[in-house]
C-alpha cells in the first residue's frame, strides 16, 4: 500500500472529506480530484479503480494527491450541489466569479469560498501545494485543458478518441480550471466522461479509459513535469 489517509475536512452535513496521500515528501503534487459535482457517478468510478491499481504498486515514481468525492453530500443524495445548493465548481475565488446565475444547478454560493468543501480543497492546496490537476467530471466526452498541459489531453486523447479543446463552450466562473491556473499558476485538465446511458455502464466508461490513463501514470510526458524544474 502506497496510499496513506489524510482527513482535510468537513462537509456542510458533518462528513468527513477523505484524502489519499503517497507517502514521499515532495515540493509539488499531482493532484486527481472527482465528485465536484455529486451527480456525476462516472468519474467518481473511474477515480476508483486508478485508485485500486495505485495500490496494487510498490512505487509510483509521482508524488500524488487524491480525493475521491469532494461533495460527499451531493454524492449521497444524487445532486450536483452540495447540501447548502451550491456549486462547487462556480464558488472558488477567481477574478471572473460573480453572484449571478443563470439555472439553480449552477448557484455560486452567497461568496467566493463560501463552502466547507472548497475551504478544505484550498486548504490542501496550501499545505501540499499542486504542480498539476485532473478533474473527473461527466457531460459529454471531452478533454478540457487550462493552461500549459494540452500534451498530456492530447497523450490521453490518443487512446481514448475524446476531442481536446482548450474551452469548454461556456463561461465557467469559480471553477477550478480557472481558479489553480490564476492563483497557483498550474495547469488543470478538466476530464469529461459520457454520461451512462442503458448502453454505456460504468465498467464500459472505465474500459475505454483504462489504458489511456494508466499509460499516463508512467509516461515520461507525465513524469517529466515532476522531474524536469523547468515544465
Amino acid at each position: 500500500m502506497i496510499l496513506s489517509e489524510i482527513k482535510i475536512g468537513k462537509s456542510v452535513e458533518g462528513k468527513d472529506i477523505r484524502a489519499l496521500k503517497t507517502k514521499e515528501k515532495s515540493p509539488k503534487y499531482l493532484y486527481l480530484l472527482a465528485g465536484v459535482h455529486g451527480d456525476e457517478v462516472e468519474g467518481v468510478y473511474v477515480l476508483q479503480q486508478i485508485i485500486d491499481w495505485i495500490e496494487l504498486l510498490e512505487t509510483l515514481g509521482i508524488p500524488l494527491i487524491i480525493i475521491p468525492i469532494l461533495n460527499l453530500d451531493g454524492y449521497c443524495a444524487g445532486t450536483r450541489v452540495n447540501a447548502h445548493g451550491v456549486d462547487l465548481n462556480r464558488n472558488l475565488p477567481t477574478s471572473d466569479w460573480m453572484a449571478e446565475f443563470s439555472e439553480q444547478q449552477f448557484h455560486p454560493g452567497p461568496k467566493p469560498l463560501s463552502e466547507p468543501e472548497n475551504e478544505a480543497l484550498v486548504k490542501l492546496f496550501e499545505q501540499y501545494p499542486p504542480k498539476f490537476m485532473i478533474s473527473f467530471h461527466s457531460w459529454r466526452p471531452l478533454l478540457n485543458y487550462n493552461g500549459e498541459c494540452k500534451d498530456v489531453a492530447d497523450f490521453i486523447s490518443q487512446f481514448n478518441k475524446y476531442p481536446v479543446a482548450d474551452n469548454i463552450g461556456y463561461s465557467t466562473p469559480g471553477s477550478l480550471g480557472k481558479y489553480l491556473p490564476e492563483k497557483h499558476d498550474v495547469p488543470v485538465i478538466t476530464f469529461e466522461f459520457p454520461k451512462l446511458k442503458k448502453n454505456k455502464s460504468l465498467k464500459d466508461i472505465w474500459d475505454e479509459n483504462k489504458v489511456g490513463l494508466l499509460k499516463l501514470f508512467t509516461s515520461e510526458i507525465l513524469l517529466g513535469k515532476f522531474n524536469n524544474p523547468q515544465s
